[in-house]
């Protein structure tokens, strides 16, 4: 398997870890210890602690960004592309977002914490344009 594809498994068992760990484990902890019914937890009302209400948006980023990430790299698969700048963008992918979910999670959203969450949300967006570039530039050179 190519890095791309290792970076998008790794992405979709981020975001399976990021589920179990943190919303999970909250719901699954008060439904066993009887504080709370499993119908209990509607997805169109905003409740529990804190940091499960931050867990949630984290985990929705994931499953937001995992789609685009899939595409990308079936792009790269398809137009047979790899080399060094497409497994480090790859790689920085999956780091930026593991960073940021962990940032969004584990700290208070004070405007410096949000600063940080959003410039590794863009270092993300660069990654998944110079990815696209790459893409376009090998389509249109082949023409």
């Amino acid at each position: 398997m190519t890095t791309p594809i290792w970076m998008l498994l790794a992405f979709a068992a981020w975001t399976v870890l990021l589920l179990v760990s943190t919303i999970g484990a909250y719901r699954w902890g008060l439904i066993l210890t009887g504080k709370a019914p499993i119908n209990s937890f509607r997805a169109d009302q905003v409740e529990g602690a804190d940091w499960y209400r931050r867990s949630m948006r984290a985990h929705a980023n994931c499953v937001e960004n995992l789609p685009v990430f899939g595409a990308i790299v079936f792009a790269l698969y398809a137009s047979q592309l790899s080399g060094a700048a497409i497994s480090y963008l790859s790689v920085a992918v999956l780091i930026a977002r593991v960073a940021q979910s962990l940032v969004h999670v584990c700290f208070q959203q004070t405007q410096t914490v949000a600063a940080i969450r959003f410039t590794l949300f863009f270092a993300q967006i660069i990654c998944f344009a110079s990815l696209i570039v790459i893409i376009v530039r090998h389509a249109t050179s082949t023409l």
